[in-house]
């Protein structure tokens, strides 16, 4: 198995084993085993403060939690593979951000789940290819793009009974983190070829089979490509 390969899983496992927890808490939920009151955030209150840590572990139901499962192991498995020296400090600063300000500039209501944290690593992973302007950040910008460009209309206050100020808040954690975070170093990984600024240049490498070395021209002749 490559490296590669190995270290996606891994990735996934993680991202996973994070996402059991949100539906175990959701089934302890329906079982009534968890307090009935607000766990979420609830903007400008002393109790509600505790919703800052909360309010992403906390769903209104099955279908409110399947809409986030399939978007937190994409992106958060994407943010782990492609950042694992900064993964940690992404989601973090994402996290707190847009859960303190939620809580001071939200609507009154109880806000919860984990689409503000989606918002903030779709909104990252698509500055940080803005930002950092590599062709890797930038083909990953793009791929978010397609994939979740359609998350933008969350941001607006159209739909009832969903926290717009979560998503807005955690996009704007995101970008901000995507700015903060742009000149930090990512573990170097193993280029390919469509990465190389000069590919024509690729068979001077010594890690490429030099075909020159085993098929000598003739004598007073050269190889095309000298």
């Amino acid at each position: 198995m490559s490296a590669n390969i190995k270290q996606i899983k891994q990735n996934i496992t993680i991202i996973a084993i994070g996402i059991i927890i949100l539906w175990l808490i959701l089934f302890l939920q329906h079982l009534s085993l968890l307090p009935n009151y607000c766990l979420g955030i609830q903007a400008r209150t002393i109790s509600g403060l505790k919703g800052i840590l909360l309010s992403p572990f906390i769903h209104a139901g099955v279908e409110h939690l399947a809409a986030n499962t399939f978007p937190l192991l994409i992106l958060g498995t994407a943010v782990l593979y492609f950042y694992p020296k900064l993964a940690w400090r992404i989601w973090i600063y994402i996290y707190l951000a847009s859960g303190i300000w939620v809580w001071v500039a939200a609507r009154d209501g109880c806000h919860i789940g984990a689409s503000g944290i989606i918002y903030g690593l779709a909104f990252f992973l698509f500055f940080s290819g803005i930002f950092r302007k590599d062709k890797l950040s930038l083909t990953l910008a793009l791929i978010v793009s397609f994939l979740y460009g359609g998350i933008i209309w969350g941001l607006l206050p159209y739909q009832e009974g969903v926290s717009w100020e979560g998503h807005l808040f955690g996009a704007i954690a995101g970008v901000i983190t995507a700015y903060l975070l742009r000149k930090q170093e990512v573990v170097p990984r193993k280029k390919y070829s469509w990465e190389d600024e000069n590919p024509d240049e690729a068979d001077d490498s010594p890690e490429i089979w030099n075909y020159r070395k085993y098929f000598p021209p003739p004598d007073g002749l050269k190889h095309p490509d000298d």
